[in-house]
């Protein structure tokens, strides 16, 4: 990191410094201890030039990827926890009509269809489509 010296330093300045220790950290590089001090000492720096002292014997590292870059799904968070609130209660009903037909001692008329059909129906769509997940177009207003 290229930092002038004699320059007060900012929490984000410090903030950067310990998410870089961080990676060090992760990579063997120095123990939990040893992290401990040296965040203790990058909070406890005043300049740009003390900083850089708590950095000076580990190597550069290359710029981190962001989270984006990590595995992404095809489909957005908010659909991914739609489904999943379908499953669950799609396996809650199927249960309650179990429940009801054991205890009529026949099968019951398969009402749980009505619940995990139209609902899976719109979910399915949406995904199949990209409706919603912005991958069509909007108008500006």
């Amino acid at each position: 990191m290229e930092i002038s010296t004699g320059i007060r330093a900012s929490d984000a300045e410090r903030d950067r410094f310990v998410r870089e220790l961080s990676r060090h950290l992760g990579d063997g590089r120095i123990d939990l201890a040893e992290y401990d001090q040296r965040v203790a000492q990058v909070y406890r720096s005043a300049t740009r030039e003390e900083l850089q002292g708590v950095l000076a014997d580990l190597p550069a590292l290359k710029p981190a990827t962001g989270p984006a870059s990590a595995s992404r799904s095809r489909f957005p968070i908010w659909q991914r926890i739609e489904g999943s609130a379908w499953l669950g209660v799609g396996v809650l009903v199927l249960m309650i009509w179990a429940a009801i037909s054991l205890g009529a001692g026949s099968f019951t008329y398969f009402w749980p269809i009505w619940v995990i059909g139209p609902w899976g129906t719109v979910l399915a769509l949406r995904a199949a489509t990209g409706i919603e997940a912005g991958r069509c177009h909007r108008r500006k207003a």
